[in-house]
């Protein structure tokens, strides 16, 4: 088939227009077209009002090989670049379709000694877990929370209830946080194997729209979600995989040789229970802090990298779709606008929005007593009334020495500035607030305007100001303004901010070589975003289906 790209149509195009535009591309009769499929749809919003389609599709036609030969030899081709000095050149809007198919790398031997085991179940450990057991590996996943609709239960009790399991939460249980997320499936990550499309793939299989295949900026929502992990959990179940929930790992058996080298021999569960094994996948979330710590005594190597602080803002959805979209605001193939932000300030640091939510809520996502943390969710339809977005400052590990020393001292950060914004909310799981107008001006608010919060189980007003250090504050001041040049109303005074978003990725990096093994414990192979590879779901799935691969091909090079 051939793959053709750039195909722009305006957004109520008629139903025929697109075969048109193939057959006009190719230079082709309409007989000589056997059927299409699109391959991805995108928008282009640049000029509000005239807001036009683009498309990629897959072309099925019998004159593959003279189109292909022809627009090569034609130097007015439009589809065809060439290279001024040398004559060649390549197709760049026509050329075959490329194979995204999955090609599995190993197949278990028939008498596996010990199982693999994967710690966490999130996207990561999902996909590592999935792909181990399609390979035929029967792996053990291992999920500190429960099973997904019993831990959306207890997430819905802090919600409402303002009562945290801290083992059962927005951020353990099945699923893992993006569960409780937006449900964004896309990413600029480098997959030159197509990693992603199996990621796709897979959750088409588990009962994803089909149109998560195509749409530029694919997405799911929470609700959806839930259905599609069971029916991926029985997946893995049905071809031999084992998955144990409220089961915490605690601690690690590990062997040292005569030189020093280490490797991993197991794992300790709270019950005290040990589970040998010679290849551990930790896919633990960014949240694991405790088996961060668990992990730093043990000797494993670990260093502390950046990651960002900040706010959550919300304003009325209606008001970014007419920012973005202008007099096509509401066409059903646009759906609700989102944005992407970033502000260069004057004291060195960068503010930019992150996770954007459209149509969504801003929720509770604390996982530790005493401390409040927000995050942002929507469902598949995105018909909330407000959009919700992180506004956040960056941070390095140069930030974290006033909390500690070593690779832990930015869980230290966060936790200090979680604690406080659990005490400026009220010391019940609140959260504090602030009217973007009055946070601008440096003044306390006291009286919610026109966008009322969505965050449970609730925000006091108040001033923000000490809620995170001095240079996020003034770095996120100097940005709302600067924001408003790209959408007009993004600083208005009655949107509000919910803190502390803090969460945003690990502040910890559990790094690894080329191989996927430790750099310093062989067989244990970290990934995901608790490690620091991967920020949100799918280049979380992609990441656990690269370390699922180095997990089978070191264990059939040993047998």
């Amino acid at each position: 088939m051939l793959r053709l790209t750039d195909l722009k149509l305006p957004l109520d195009h008629p139903e025929a227009a697109l075969r048109e535009a193939i057959l006009a591309r190719l230079g082709i009769a309409a007989d000589e077209l056997a059927g299409f499929t699109v391959a991805k749809r995108s928008y282009d919003a640049r000029r509000r009002g005239a807001i036009v389609l683009i498309y990629s599709v897959d072309v099925d036609t019998p004159r593959e090989a003279d189109i292909l030969a022809r627009l090569q030899l034609d130097p007015e081709s439009t589809e065809f670049a060439r290279d001024g000095d040398t004559g060649r050149g390549t197709l760049t809007k026509v050329g075959p379709t490329p194979d995204t198919s999955y090609k599995f790398v190993a197949r278990a031997p028939a008498h596996l000694p010990l199982r693999p085991l994967v710690i966490g179940m999130g996207p990561c450990g999902l996909f590592a877990g999935l792909v181990l057991a399609q390979m035929g590996f029967r792996p053990i996943i291992l999920e500190r929370g429960k099973a997904v609709r019993e831990r959306t239960k207890d997430t819905w009790g802090l919600w409402r209830k303002k009562v945290l399991n801290p083992e059962s939460n927005v951020q353990f249980g099945e699923g893992g946080a993006g569960t409780f997320s937006d449900g964004k499936l896309w990413s600029q990550i480098s997959d030159p194997k197509h990693y992603g499309r199996k990621v796709i793939d897979e959750f088409v299989k588990a009962g994803a729209p089909e149109e998560i295949s195509y749409v530029s900026k694919p997405h799911i929502g929470t609700f959806r979600l839930v259905s599609m992990v069971e029916e991926m959990r029985a997946t893995i179940e049905s071809l031999g995989g084992e998955i144990r929930f409220s089961h915490r790992v605690d601690d690690l058996l590990i062997d040292t040789d005569s030189v020093g080298a280490r490797q991993v021999r197991g794992v300790v569960l709270d019950s005290g229970e040990q589970l040998r094994a010679d290849h551990v996948v930790l896919a633990l979330g960014h949240s694991a802090r405790d088996t961060f710590a668990m992990l730093h005594e043990r000797g494993v190597f670990l260093e502390a990298k950046p990651f960002s602080i900040g706010f959550r803002i919300e304003h009325p959805q209606s008001l970014i779709d007419a920012a973005r979209f202008g007099p096509q605001a509401g066409h059903p193939l646009l759906g609700a606008a989102d944005y992407k932000l970033v502000h260069h300030c004057r004291n060195g640091r960068s503010v930019y929005s992150f996770c954007m939510c459209p149509g969504g809520t801003v929720v509770a996502a604390a996982s530790e007593p005493g401390r409040v943390v927000t995050n942002g969710m929507s469902q598949y339809s995105r018909n909330e009334r407000n959009a919700n977005a992180a506004i956040v400052c960056g941070i390095t590990p140069e930030d974290y020495a006033p909390y500690g020393e070593g690779p832990l001292a930015g869980i230290a950060l966060q936790r200090h500035w979680e604690a406080r914004a659990f005490e400026l909310g009220g010391g019940e799981y609140e959260a504090p607030g602030q009217l973007v107008g009055d946070f601008i001006k440096g003044r306390a608010s006291n009286e919610f305007g026109a966008v009322l919060p969505s965050y449970k189980p609730g925000v006091r007003l108040g001033d923000l100001a000490p809620s995170l250090p001095d240079y996020a504050i003034a770095a996120i001041r100097e940005a709302l303004p600067a924001f408003e040049k790209q959408i007009r109303g993004f600083s208005m005074h009655d949107a509000v901010l919910t803190g502390v978003e803090t969460r945003t990725s690990s502040p910890v990096r559990v790094t690894r070589g080329d191989d996927g093994h430790s750099l310093n414990t062989r067989g244990l192979f970290p990934a995901g975003e608790g490690a620091g590879y991967a920020g949100g779901i799918l280049s979380a799935g992609v990441d656990g289906i690269r370390t699922a691969e180095a997990v089978a091909l070191d264990i059939v090079s040993r047998m």
